[in-house]
């Protein structure tokens, strides 16, 4: 039976790409066939010759479906910016309908696993009337939320799963990720604050590790949690 998930994070920079690489890649590992998709990406640079995002780069490289570029991330945006802003300096229109076109033709492939990277958090703007939540919407995709493990995330936790269930998804669980070698002061306080607040289960809790096998094991760990 497919799985298709719509991963969302706190914050930019929450490890929602470091999350979504790792989950792919513990498919690969369990025999899976799985899909990656970040549709739309501000921030372009040069690699392998041609202009991409980083971010969408990874996910295509930790998918085990052999997607083109354009169908993993089909509207690239030059600047790292919020991407309505770029998308006006470059004269574009970004609406949820044209991403959600991509996104199922990009599904069409067979596959067990799908997951779609948003780009910032649940409330970032696409144009001057939608936001990227509304094409959370339009997929109707049970919600995956990275919290960034740092000062200030109970508030952008708690407010941003309230606005995934008012919005009438499915916030199917979360993931406590540290982004840095560092763990913020009172870790496991704040951990355990967000497990007793937040409705929806802990997935599992991602660290900065230098050791890959306990990296792997981690979200080996993840995977058998959906």
């Amino acid at each position: 039976m497919k799985k298709r998930f719509f991963v969302t994070g706190t914050d930019t920079d929450a490890g929602k790409t470091y999350f979504t690489v790792g989950l792919l890649m513990a498919a690969q590992r369990a025999g899976q066939k799985t899909i990656g998709l970040k549709p739309v990406a501000a921030g372009a640079e040069l690699i392998d010759g041609v202009k991409r995002n980083n971010d969408a780069w990874e996910i295509q490289q930790a998918s085990s479906v052999s997607l083109a570029y354009e169908q993993v991330n089909p509207v690239l945006l030059e600047d790292a910016i919020a991407p309505h802003i770029a998308a006006q300096q470059e004269g574009r229109l970004v609406t949820s309908s044209r991403l959600e076109g991509f996104i199922k033709g990009a599904l069409l492939t067979p596959h067990d696993l799908a997951l779609i990277e948003g780009a910032g958090g649940w409330r970032v703007p696409l144009n001057d009337r939608e936001l990227l939540s509304d094409l959370a919407k339009s997929l109707g995709f049970p919600v995956i939320l990275v919290v960034n493990m740092k000062l200030g995330c109970i508030n952008h936790a708690l407010l941003t799963a309230e606005s995934i269930v008012r919005d009438g998804l499915t916030l199917v669980g979360w993931v406590a990720n540290t982004a840095g070698q560092d763990k913020m002061s009172c870790y496991d306080e704040n951990l355990a604050t967000l497990r007793a607040m937040l409705s929806a289960p802990l997935l599992g809790a991602l660290s900065w590790c230098e050791n890959d096998q306990i990296a792997q094991a981690e979200f080996d760990n993840l995977l058998s949690a959906l």
